[in-house]
């Protein structure tokens, strides 16, 4: 089947209600545009915020926003970034694990409710699975899959060879991609007392 592809209305609203029942905040946006206004909304003033690499919040214009420092927040990555000692580099990346608001995107929402990111390292799972107070995935509505299974297909078929694609532009032909870890999402538990949030684009975003 192809991965590339908008629902129809009727395949969204579903998928929208079953990731609800399974404890996410879900809000549906028509175009990039609206998705980085929404973002600017939702996040407080002063919180920390940390993001996973994302093609998506490349193209909404939020990482540009975040390096430009024309915003109110306090930006881990910065910090990470002009960070020049490996050994704390690495331990000022576990620390924004724990980052007030931790972005990124998803590979794949199945229909049923599930959703699937894919990581070489697995450097933000820990953030979506546990340690973030609020988790914000940005995705493109051509993400959702019919089932599970098919979720699992779009993660290997489709979204590792574009990802490889494109670590090769990045670095050179020497560069490859490869999936180290699959966080199944399945259910947020209501007493962990986080936010976990989908920002759906109904436009083609991201891989």
């Amino acid at each position: 089947m192809p991965f590339d592809i908008l629902p129809t209305p009727d395949r969204l609203q579903k998928t929208i209600e079953a990731v609800r029942a399974r404890g996410v905040t879900v809000t549906l946006v028509d175009t990039k545009e609206a998705a980085l206004s929404h973002l600017q909304a939702l996040i407080p003033a002063d919180a920390s915020v940390m993001t996973g690499a994302s093609i998506t919040l490349q193209q909404t214009g939020f990482e540009t926003l975040l390096m430009s420092g024309n915003h109110p927040w306090k930006y881990l990555k910065a910090g990470i970034l002009a960070e020049k000692d490996p050994a704390k580099t690495l331990a000022l990346r576990k620390e924004a694990t724990m980052a007030d608001y931790f972005l990124g995107s998803v590979h794949a929402i199945a229909e049923t409710g599930e959703v699937l990111i894919a990581s070489a390292t697995g450097s933000q799972l820990s953030a979506y699975a546990y340690s973030s107070t609020n988790i914000i995935w940005v995705a493109g509505a051509q993400k959702i899959t019919p089932n599970l299974e098919t979720a699992f297909q779009r993660v290997r078929e489709y979204v590792l060879p574009l990802e490889d694609k494109h670590m090769k532009q990045l670095y050179g032909e020497q560069a490859r991609s490869f999936i180290g870890k699959i966080l199944l999402f399945e259910r947020e538990a209501p007493y962990l007392h986080r936010g976990v949030n989908l920002l759906l684009v109904n436009e083609v975003l991201g891989f």
